[in-house]
């Protein structure tokens, strides 16, 4: 059985394992003391959510966090589920779709109106999930990026 719960700075160590783990499936170098960085610094801003699964025996199997945002359109809150990962050998075991759910249970505990989020094009198996929860693929908007640096 899979327990889904908020992080804690105590997370961060095992943490930091994840994050580089989903950094490295986006082909991104393995840079442990980045992501511990990174993650010491949305844990101390307090800008992000973030979700963590754990196995019966306390370990942590997967993340999922969340960026708040705003809709000027829609005059409401939007968030945005940036980055969802799950240990490969947690894969296939309900832990994503776990995750998944707690990120939507939050998002409502918070009155948000619309979660958001992109993912590759290749990734099907990402794809499937979201799809079976209902998420819908957005076909009336292009997404532009501008690389800055």
């Amino acid at each position: 059985m899979v327990n889904i719960r908020s992080a804690v700075l105590n997370d961060l160590e095992p943490l930091s394992g994840l994050l580089d783990g989903y950094r490295q499936f986006y082909k991104q170098p393995s840079d442990i003391d980045a992501a511990r960085d990174f993650l010491d610094q949305r844990m101390g801003l307090g800008d992000s959510f973030i979700l963590v699964s754990e196995n019966s025996g306390g370990a942590l199997t997967g993340f999922v966090q969340l960026y708040p945002g705003v809709s000027t359109v829609g005059l409401n809150a939007r968030w945005t589920l940036n980055d969802l990962f799950v240990l490969p050998d947690c894969r296939d075991k309900g832990t994503g779709r776990a995750l998944m759910e707690a990120a939507t249970q939050l998002a409502q505990e918070h009155g948000v109106a619309r979660l958001i989020l992109m993912t590759q094009v290749e990734n099907e198996r990402a794809q499937h999930l979201y799809e079976s929860l209902g998420w819908q693929r957005n076909t009336a908007f292009y997404g532009y990026l501008l690389d800055i640096k």
